[in-house]
């Protein structure tokens, strides 16, 4: 089966993903992922890019495009795939429809993460990482046994991404809910969309993720 997840930044999707696509052995496409990954590389789309990601702004359509259309037809696609992060917007979806039908591919559902704004703010600019292990940990939700040492390994040496700030998650959901939500009602109309409680604990919201495609596979 093949999957789209739609939620706001912080709403648990790529950790979902990540845990589903284990399950099923299925592929993870992440934009957000080969985005940043290319931004380490400092190539010349990776520059582009993170001007636009250091200020919360949604990368260019046609980069985002040329990706996806890459990972697609990589054979690894074949069993299934969930993309994450993709679409982001009305003619995003659009352009994903015309690739799927050109490779003999559909989307089989799509599943809207909900979160509350307030608990998304927390959970992102709230979060921060050792960096010696890369455990990650929250000031709201997952704070440090001890104050200022790892759980992990004793380290006390800490990071955080550059744009895990406060005014930085708002823009970000901002650009989200004015370029993203639309999506909502875009594919609740071909019937694809199922909402998910993502609030919850994640082995809760991933348990109440395959029940959900279970039944779906059955009907």
């Amino acid at each position: 089966m093949n999957f789209v997840f739609l939620g706001a930044p912080g709403s648990g999707k790529g950790t979902q993903a990540a845990m589903l696509a284990e399950k099923l052995k299925i592929k993870t496409i992440s934009t957000g992922e080969a985005l940043r990954k290319e931004v380490l590389l400092q190539s010349e789309i990776g520059k582009d890019a993170k001007s636009y990601m250091d200020s919360g702004q949604l990368v260019p359509d046609n980069v985002v495009v040329g990706i996806i259309k890459k990972q697609l037809t990589e054979g690894d696609c074949d069993t299934g795939f969930i993309l994450d992060g993709f679409p982001r917007n009305i003619k995003q979806a659009e352009d994903l429809g015309e690739m799927l039908l050109l490779i003999g591919k559909k989307i089989d559902i799509v599943f809207d993460f909900q979160v509350a704004e307030e608990v998304l703010i927390k959970r992102i600019a709230g979060r921060f990482s050792c960096k010696n292990c890369s455990a990650v940990y929250n000031r709201y939700f997952k704070v440090l046994k001890k104050e200022g040492i790892c759980d992990e390994c004793r380290s006390n040496q800490f990071d955080s991404r550059s744009d895990d700030n406060e005014v930085t998650v708002i823009n970000r959901l901002k650009v989200y809910h004015n370029s993203t939500a639309p999506l909502i009602e875009y594919y609740k109309k071909i019937h694809l969309l199922l909402p998910i409680d993502a609030v919850k604990s994640a082995p809760l919201v991933f348990e109440e993720l395959v029940g959900t495609i279970r039944k779906a596979s059955i009907q």
